[in-house]
């Protein structure tokens, strides 16, 4: 990919240009941090992740309360806010353009909610650029209709990234069994894409060691997770099921012609 600026705007590069972006936050004193394709190919090696996929859009997310400095540091960087999206759901989520390289940019304000809610906000500032990698796992196996994208970002991850169990490095298990042991729709829905990842290792093109490799990782991951006690809110929605839907859907955005 280019990383050519044109006009002192954004960076074509959407990879390049979610460093920048960070940088620039990080020299406002505003907390934000990477997530979504992204944020897979910043922890990635430098070679780039074992599955390629193309990057479009630019997900950040920010502190609670750092919506009107978020936005200010965007429009600085060369973004368009969308006024009406921002209007209606600014408390929670924010999307601005970059109009130039015809690109969507979100900011995620407290915790992460899309198909589920994922809290993001309190551990924002483990990793320098992106969200922690636990969280950033979670952001995809929280996924009701999977995408190829998506999938491959879920194999790079658990690919290039050890899981382990509580002392702050690789893809911690036992946080992501935490937060699934408190919600039983996340859980539902996480257990579901585990499944699905590992009966379609396959068909990545991926050789023998990688699929080993992954498929253990999701094994462990998914061992973890159904080994922690769950709570009594989870317990009693467990009761219900699949008879009422455990998932929200998420808001659609305006494309603003594209």
């Amino acid at each position: 990919m280019s990383s050519s600026r044109r006009d002192n705007g954004p960076l074509s590069d959407p990879v390049a240009e979610s460093r920048r972006l960070i940088d620039v936050f990080t020299h406002k004193n505003v907390v934000a941090r990477l997530l979504g394709g992204a944020a897979v190919y910043v922890q990635a090696p430098a070679g780039g992740p074992i599955l390629a996929r193309e990057v479009k859009d630019i997900d950040i997310a920010t502190r609670r309360g750092a919506r009107r400095a978020a936005t200010e540091v965007l429009v600085a960087a060369g973004y368009v806010p969308d006024e009406m999206f921002n209007a209606l759901h600014g408390a929670r989520r924010l999307l601005f353009y970059d109009e130039a390289n015809a690109r969507k940019l979100d900011v995620f304000v407290g915790d992460f909610s899309m198909c589920h809610q994922v809290p993001i906000a309190d551990r924002l500032e483990r990793e320098p650029l992106t969200i922690p990698l636990a969280e950033l796992l979670l952001t995809k196996l929280q996924i009701v209709e999977l995408t190829e994208r998506d999938q491959r970002d879920i194999y790079n991850l658990t690919y290039h990234h050890p899981v382990t169990n509580g002392d702050g490095s690789g893809i911690e298990a036992n946080y992501i069994a935490e937060v699934c042991a408190r919600d039983w729709g996340l859980w539902r829905t996480t257990k579901a894409t585990l499944e699905r990842c590992r009966s379609e290792i396959g068909e990545y093109g991926l050789d023998a060691g990688a699929r080993e490799r992954i498929g253990e990782r999701l094994t462990q991951l998914s061992q973890r997770i159904e080994a922690e006690p769950k709570t009594g809110k989870w317990k009693l929605r467990n009761r219900v099921g699949d008879r009422i839907r455990w998932y929200d859907q998420p808001e659609e955005h305006p494309q603003q012609g594209r």
